[in-house]
Order: C-alpha cells, then structure tokens, then sequence
C-alpha cells in the first residue's frame, strides 16, 4: 500500500480507531489485564532485590559502582521515547500515517540507545568492576531484576519494528490500530518500571 492510499485510509477510520470494533476493545481490556500480571511479577523482582541490595559477599556495593550520569542518561533517552510513543499515537488518532510511522521509528531508535547504554554499563561491571550475575546476592538480584527489564525493552523494539512493517504494508486500519495501541501502552509500562528501577535500584543503592 502507497503511502498516499494509505493516508486517504486512514482519512476514513474515526478518531480513535483502536476502540472502534469489539476486538479492538478486547485487546485493549486483555492487555491490560496482562499488564497487571507483568507488575506482579516485577513487583516479586522488587521486593527479592530489596531483600538482597546488602548481601554484597565482600564484593562491590551500589555506591562502589553505580554512576549515575550514566544511568541519568538512559533514563533520559527512556523518558523521551514515552513521549514520543505519545506523539505517535496523536498521529493515529489524526489519521496522519507518515507522521505515526516517522514516531515509532524515532522511539524504536531511542530504545536502541538505551539498549546500548545499559549493555555497555553491564559491560563495564563485569570487566573492571569483577561484578559478575555469580559474585554475590545482591548481584544476582540486580542482573535479574535490571536484566530483565532490559529484555522487555529489546521485545519493545522488536514488536514496535514489525507493526511498522505491518503499518507500510496494510496501512492503518481498525486491525492494526489497536495493535499499535497496545505496544504504546506496553511501552509507556516499561518506561514506568524504569523510573522504579532508577529509584529503587540506582538512587537508594548511592545513597543507602
């Protein structure tokens, strides 16, 4: 599909075509409901890395390696890509294809910086600092729990990267606005576990 018959596609759907049939609707409703499942279980993550963030087994500490402009800075990048997720979605509801297209690929482009920071951050602990996922507990709590938030991000990437195929191919349509829908909300959910991550994680481990 061109991009001109794709606009004039989406010209037809109403404002916000993610809503407008009942499977629409009930992916919006299930994803929620998936949503509530994914914080219990970061919530476990949470609570398990608070109870070990002390159990350092004579190795490093948080405020022997946590550097903060450095994390301050893929937060940074997260944070944009919420609002760029954000701005996508006005696009949708505008029936502005390019617009929407050119948003996903710009937070699909931040999420990969902040991939890059957190690898090279791992990266940097593992070969300077000797904190390895087996050095201590309170290592092992923080690969998994950051580790995995990280996975999710990478998972962002990919589904926002396919729906962006989907979107050049099929155009914007009652199928796949809800999709997009849906990976924005998953989006806006990781960005919000990273500010946790970054509080809880990061902040409490420099200052005690």
């Amino acid at each position: 599909m061109t991009t001109a018959h794709a606009e004039g596609a989406a010209g037809n759907l109403p404002h916000e075509p993610e809503k407008a049939t009942l499977e629409g609707r009930n992916k919006v409703l299930a994803f929620w409901l998936f949503l509530g499942g994914e914080s219990v279980l970061f919530g476990t993550l949470f609570a398990t890395f608070l109870a070990l963030r002390n159990q350092t087994n004579e190795g490093p500490s948080a405020n022997d390696l946590f550097h903060l402009p450095l994390v301050a800075a893929a937060t940074f990048l997260l944070l944009v890509s919420s609002l760029t997720s954000v701005f996508a979605i006005q696009a949708m509801h505008r029936g502005k294809v390019t617009v929407l297209r050119n948003w996903l690929l710009v937070t699909v482009f931040l999420g990969l910086c902040f991939l890059v920071l957190e690898i090279y951050e791992f990266s940097v602990y593992v070969r300077h600092e000797e904190f390895g996922m087996t050095t201590s507990a309170f290592s092992s709590a923080f690969y998994t729990l950051v580790g995995f938030h990280g996975a999710h991000v990478a998972f962002g990437i990919l589904w926002i990267s396919v729906l962006i195929g989907q979107l050049a191919r099929k155009g914007l349509t009652v199928v796949t606005a809800p999709k997009i829908y849906v990976s924005a909300m998953y989006w806006h959910f990781i960005d919000v576990v990273w500010v946790f991550i970054f509080t809880v994680v990061y902040l409490l481990g420099k200052v005690g």
